[in-house]
């Protein structure tokens, strides 16, 4: 039970989010419905009322050959008429349709992309990317199938329902009566077996969300797929996958033939109906020719009407199904949140204070303590490097900086403004951060550098390559800063990839600068021309260096050293070495100073 109010309520909250798209274009859609309802009425019931007019004309005394047009004159223009304006609204219909369509789409497309880009990393982090893009795709797609649906079964089955009553009520009431109530247990029916299908909707977007997830992730690391020879694991993996999409669209498939069925054997029940009243509605009740064609003409249409409700509500069905996974993702609470009236950090010194810190996170259910009371003061323009054993938390102080996560307790301050009260994207804009492993987009290396600048001339992108060492490269590929650099920067070296970033970095032009293991992975000549090129950037900035490997913080004018998210040792090379603690001992296993 509180499984199904679970899937109930994330079909309101989806219907919520397409509504709120919508009133942004409430012209549009209220133009979209008038004009079904103008097309409907029209061609649909004023054609056979006008035809039900001309056969009782017909069925009451002959008319002449000069007297065809006098007599039906008036019944044909009203036919014309009809067609032509029904005709009319059909193409408005079609014109109006498209445009909602477009125009919704945008602003979803916009809403998912938002809702993504200001997630947390941790949000991130537990999520395929290949999932989140299916979903967003069949989010929007969900959305034109649901206004397809009001727009052709649901609009047209409602406005059968009140214009059989208005036409045919006052003229055969009892057999209304009884449509009617034929009428409301297909509808019945029909919407309890749709509450039934709804999870295995859900079900089945689950498992295909999956399965784009799998395909993504084989395909993010086909290069560690193949040099390990793991191709037929990953196949089996994606099988696994694919056969419970397979297992899922069955039981779904299932459960909507067994829908159809029922709704058939009951539009067979109503058709019967209509064949006994109208052979014998003329003899019993004295039924007009005209309204015994009327009633067969609204009650086939009708009965065709509540079969396309029926592939409508199976649209229905996979259109929430497939909209669910981004309406919870649109639902979830952001675990990095600007605070209402935040302003914009301004930075002109770039002090930083980490005052009373506490952190922990939680993953799997278990939490996870990192920091507890936790301080460091770095003054403006110093340069720091923290180092430690893996987990001592030197990683996470950075995130915690960038507010890539927020802390839990104390204050972060950058010259004395409180990050928290500031908002994130002011924040992240004074800061040039270098991660260990450096991402590309799949552009040109002149659109990856200035990222960090948006506007920048070529001659500022040729000048911060040159500062990064990275122009000599570029300049030898033959489109030079033209060159698209691939999928996460895959048609380039780490070391290229890295001074890439690094000329990113310079060209941004942060007061402060974070550069997480921006050196572990490189060869000795890379390393060498990226070390140059660190150093020409760190000047003048406010410098935090994670680093395992300690050569490359030796030469910065501070080392804190972390242990279980505390500080251990803190102070310059030279002095760390002397008090022969934690540091000492790290830079002898690196350096074979002491072996024994």
């Amino acid at each position: 039970m509180a499984k199904s109010f679970g899937e109930q309520e994330t079909t309101w909250r989806t219907l919520h989010y397409y509504w709120q798209a919508t009133k942004k274009h409430l012209g549009l859609f209220v133009a979209l419905v008038c004009a079904t309802i103008v097309f409907g009425f029209l061609l649909t019931y004023a054609n056979p009322y006008l035809m039900s007019l001309i056969v009782d004309r017909v069925a009451a005394e002959p008319v002449s050959a000069e007297q065809v047009f006098p007599v039906f004159g008036p019944y044909i223009l009203a036919l014309i008429l009809v067609n032509l304006v029904g005709q009319g609204a059909s193409k408005v219909q079609d014109y109006t349709l498209w445009k909602l369509e477009i125009a919704v789409n945008y602003d979803l497309a916009t809403e998912a992309f938002d809702a993504l880009c200001n997630q947390s990393m941790s949000f991130h982090s537990n999520r395929f990317g290949g999932t989140l893009v299916s979903q967003t795709t069949k989010y929007m797609n969900a959305y034109n199938q649901l206004i397809e649906v009001l727009t052709w079964p649901v609009l047209p089955i409602t406005e059968a329902i009140v214009f059989i009553c208005l036409l045919l009520g006052p003229r055969v009431p009892l057999y209304t009566v009884i449509l009617m109530i034929m009428l409301a247990i297909y509808m019945t029916v029909s919407y309890r077996m749709y509450r039934r299908i709804l999870n295995l909707n859900e079900a089945a977007a689950g498992a295909q969300n999956q399965l784009s997830g799998e395909l993504s992730d084989s395909v993010a690391n086909i290069l560690a797929v193949k040099t390990y020879g793991r191709e037929d694991y990953e196949r089996s993996l994606f099988d696994e996958a694919n056969r419970n999409v397979v297992m899922r669209d069955s039981k779904r498939m299932m459960a909507s033939l067994m829908r159809g069925i029922v709704t058939a054997c009951i539009a067979l029940v109503i058709m019967s109906i209509v064949a006994v009243f109208i052979s014998g509605g003329n003899a019993w009740f004295g039924i007009t020719p005209g309204t015994l064609v009327m009633m067969f003409t609204y009650t086939y249409n009708v009965t065709n009407q509540f079969n396309f409700i029926n592939a409508g509500l199976q649209r229905l069905n996979r259109a929430f199904g497939d909209a669910s996974g981004m309406t919870e993702i649109l639902d979830e609470p952001r675990l990095v949140d600007d605070v209402e009236g935040a302003a914009d950090l301004r930075v002109d010194k770039g002090r930083i204070d980490f005052e009373d810190i506490g952190f922990s996170y939680e993953d799997g259910g278990v939490q996870t303590r990192v920091f507890g009371g936790f301080d460091l003061h770095i003054p403006a323009g110093q340069r720091v490097g923290l180092v430690g054993m893996s987990g001592a938390g030197k990683t996470t102080l950075t995130k915690l900086l960038l507010r890539l996560s927020d802390i839990q307790e104390g204050h972060i301050f950058v010259d004395g403004q409180d990050i928290a009260q500031c908002t994130q994207q002011s924040l992240r804009r004074q800061i040039a951060y270098v991660p260990q492993e450096s991402i590309l987009f799949h552009r040109t290396i002149a659109e990856n550098i200035s990222y960090g600048k948006p506007g920048a001339t070529m001659e500022e992108i040729r000048e911060a390559a040159r500062l990064a060492n990275a122009l000599e490269f570029i300049e030898k590929l033959p489109q030079g800063f033209e060159t698209v650099t691939g999928e996460r920067g895959v048609k380039l070296s780490g070391g290229q990839r890295q001074r890439v970033v690094i000329a990113r970095a310079m060209l941004a032009d942060c007061p402060i600068l974070v550069l997480d293991e921006a050196t572990s992975a490189l060869d000795s000549e890379s390393e060498r021309l990226v070390q140059e090129a660190l150093s020409r950037l760190m000047a003048g900035r406010t410098s935090i260096v994670v680093a395992h490997r300690l050569s490359t913080v030796a030469s910065l004018d501070r080392i804190v050293v972390l242990s279980d998210g505390r500080i251990a040792e803190d102070g310059p090379h030279a002095d760390l070495i002397a008090q022969g603690g934690e540091y000492a001992l790290l830079w002898g296993r690196q350096t074979g100073a002491y072996l024994e």
